[in-house]
């Protein structure tokens, strides 16, 4: 049996993946802070992802909580090593599509992309220098029943329901990727222990090519809303009315990513994903309809897009 440590994991993605890991017939250990959203079949640890120290004895340890180069285990003697990246390291805007592997890494601007492109490319150093056996998996915009893949989150629905405008960046025409995580985690878990990605970088993501408007009319009609009010404004100008976007709007969402999923393919043979957004957004609304206190408003932000809409 192939035996998995999970450094971390307790999140969204992780938690999907262990369980899928579990259905697929591994061995699966997580090492948290908590025994929160550890599946069923799990074997926990309850320690700091940073502080274990002795990674023998398993065919794969992933590290889902590696945000600069000091959260490393650069002298892992496990049978890969398999580092959780992302794909916002990528150059916004993207000199060509669809973006590959090999498009460059330069989406310096803020911490999260620049702290996981100096993970890479230690990673990518001692693979050469002494052939640590790593992988370096890339996800894209995750999401399940509990995430509202929108900057607004509840707000934007509550809005729609209200027949109040929401604010979408730009014209709401660029393209995103979004990916349910059981379709992510049904990508990755055969990644593991798997000889033909040592050394090798994948982006895990659906197929599905989305413009901000679909996102936001799916989540509409999920919700009940024929005809939501969506206002566009540049994301300059929504930035400097909600500060905190920035600087995701400028150096993420606020430009079209398509992927090329062919190494995925090549990897993970038969991979397709299963979920597309129009179907899960009927599950996102139902899970917060289910529990009222998950309906979070900002009330700032409201009054913020009252102001955009003008």
């Amino acid at each position: 049996m192939i035996r998995v440590l999970f450094l971390g994991g307790a999140g969204m993605i992780g938690s999907a993946c262990a369980a899928e890991a579990v259905r697929q017939g591994l061995d699966v250990t997580v090492v948290t802070r908590t025994a929160r959203s550890v599946p069923e079949g799990v074997r926990h640890i309850q320690a700091a992802a940073r502080d274990v120290a002795d990674l023998d004895g398993y065919d794969s340890v992933v590290n889902w909580v590696g945000y600069s180069p000091a959260d490393l285990h650069l002298d892992a003697a496990a049978g890969q090593y398999v580092f959780i990246s992302t794909c916002s390291i990528f150059a916004r805007p993207a000199a060509l599509l669809p973006i590959t592997e090999s498009t460059p890494r330069s989406n310096l601007a803020w911490p999260y992309p620049s702290g996981k492109v100096a993970c890479e490319l230690e990673l990518e150093a001692a693979h050469r220098s002494r052939g640590l056996p790593m992988t370096i998996v890339r996800p894209t915009h995750v999401y399940d029943d509990t995430v509202i893949p929108v900057l607004p989150g509840w707000t934007a629905i509550d809005r729609m329901r209200q027949g109040k405008p929401v604010v979408v960046h730009g014209d709401g025409t660029s393209l995103w990727n979004l990916t349910h995580s059981a379709d992510f985690a049904r990508a990755f878990v055969p990644l593991l222990a798997n000889p033909h990605t040592i050394g090798e970088s994948v982006n895990v993501c659906s197929d599905e090519l989305l413009t901000w408007d679909q996102i936001h009319l799916a989540l509409a009609a999920a919700a009940g809303v024929r005809s939501p009010k969506l206002v566009h404004r540049a994301s300059e100008t929504v930035e400097a009315e909600v500060p905190g976007w920035n600087p995701v709007l400028t150096h993420d969402f606020g430009h079209t990513v398509i992927y090329d999923t062919t190494k995925l393919k090549r990897l993970v043979p038969g991979f397709t994903p299963r979920i597309p957004f129009a179907r899960a957004a009927h599950d996102i609304i139902a899970h917060y309809d289910a529990d009222p206190s998950r309906q979070k408003i900002d009330e700032k932000l409201a009054a913020a897009f009252d102001r955009l809409a003008g």
